[in-house]
């Protein structure tokens, strides 16, 4: 790692990609000549999903290349880092709406529906958006996967399916059921996330697709906007700017929290060889820790790196539904994916939270995540 601190945000994005495409070469292999569509794909996960089909692109004969079409309004901005991409036969940017009929060009072979607003201030403020793009924007890629044919599609689904799982469900594996709230601050998120799954199964079950379901669990890393307003991109906005580190909370509740190069490799490896009709959980499953101690850490690898001196401050937020249906615990059972998937997350907590710091030191205007 101190080669990578040294060098900075370029060497993180190198070395995370090369651990991708490494990791994930099978299911790279598998995509090998077909036409990839992705929905959202400026957005977070699509930041690495994008760069790591390009770079395996460039180490393969030109009839193995996967043609990719990233699908996004680009409503916050066209980020630089996707803006700078060499256009060609192999990547097709298009700026669409998945809320709005699907435009000519969108025919895949596989497809990724990672098209939502995933973060909790910004779902809150436009639920109807969300569930748009969790229902009937799934609901025309799963028409369009039906009448056109497919051989994968998956759907990128949410811990928060869950909701607040008591104590003997944690860690929680996919067959639990949930304990959410369908009218809360966060229902429009999660509800219309647990009925794109009811959709995926049953087109599944009823067509024969090949459609499988993604549960990421708290992924974090470079490519999220610093601007995001989930917990690691705040701490890490609070220490770039030398203030405080603040927790909006009691700062006991807790997670497990996956590096965004240990979760590509699972999502390529459930695309292209998860069981039609199943939902995998991605994440990691240790270590499982409270948003104060998460803080601490932040601020001593920030002084390491960056000689910041502040400190872990408890607060409480202006926004008064912040904390309303928040999940107390968070921790996957990530067996099933282990089993049927040779899932097997790398990164741990404190090298990805450096490595994490280092990216956004030099991505502090958020428009290139």
């Amino acid at each position: 790692m101190a080669r990578i601190v040294h060098e900075g945000a370029t060497s993180v994005v190198q070395d995370d990609l090369t651990r991708i495409v490494d990791g994930a070469s099978p299911a790279l292999a598998r995509l090998a000549g077909s036409r990839l569509l992705i929905t959202g794909g400026a957005g977070f996960l699509g930041y690495y999903l994008v760069q790591s089909v390009l770079r395996w692109n460039r180490s393969v004969p030109r009839s193995d290349r996967v043609r990719l079409r990233v699908l996004d309004n680009f409503a916050r901005g066209l980020p630089s880092w996707i803006a700078s991409l060499p256009s060609g036969d192999a990547l097709e940017l298009i700026r669409h709406d998945i809320t709005r009929p699907l435009p000519a060009g969108a025919d895949a072979d596989y497809i990724i529906h990672a098209a939502s607003i995933a973060s909790p201030t910004y779902y809150r403020r436009r639920p109807i958006e969300t569930i748009d793009a969790n229902v009937g924007g799934l609901r025309a890629l799963l028409d369009h996967a039906r009448a056109s044919g497919i051989e994968g599609l998956l759907f990128m689904s949410t811990s928060e399916v869950y909701g607040d799982p008591p104590p003997e469900h944690i860690p929680t594996p996919e067959t639990y059921r949930g304990n959410v709230s369908f009218t809360g601050p966060r229902a429009c998120y999660d509800e219309s996330k647990r009925f794109g799954e009811t959709l995926c199964v049953n087109f599944a079950s009823q067509y024969g697709l090949p459609i499988t379901i993604a549960r990421p669990f708290n992924n974090y890393g470079p490519g999220l906007k610093l601007t995001d307003r989930r917990v690691i991109a705040d701490f890490a906005r609070d220490v770039l700017a030398g203030r405080d580190v603040t927790i909006f909370s009691s700062g006991t509740p807790t997670r497990t929290f996956c590096y965004v190069s240990d979760a590509v490799v699972g999502y390529l490896d459930i695309l292209t060889r998860g069981r039609p009709g199943e939902a995998y959980n991605i994440g990691i499953d240790e270590p499982e820790i409270s948003m104060f101690d998460l803080a601490q850490k932040m601020v001593v690898h920030a002084a390491d790196l960056f000689g910041y001196d502040g400190r872990a401050v408890r607060s409480s937020s202006p926004d008064a539904d912040y904390l309303v249906d928040n999940p107390s615990r968070r921790r996957p059972d990530i067996t099933k994916a282990r089993v049927e998937l040779g899932y097997d997350p790398q990164i741990q907590l404190d090298d990805g939270l450096r490595r994490t710091l280092v990216w956004y030191r030099e991505h502090q205007d958020g428009a290139d995540a």
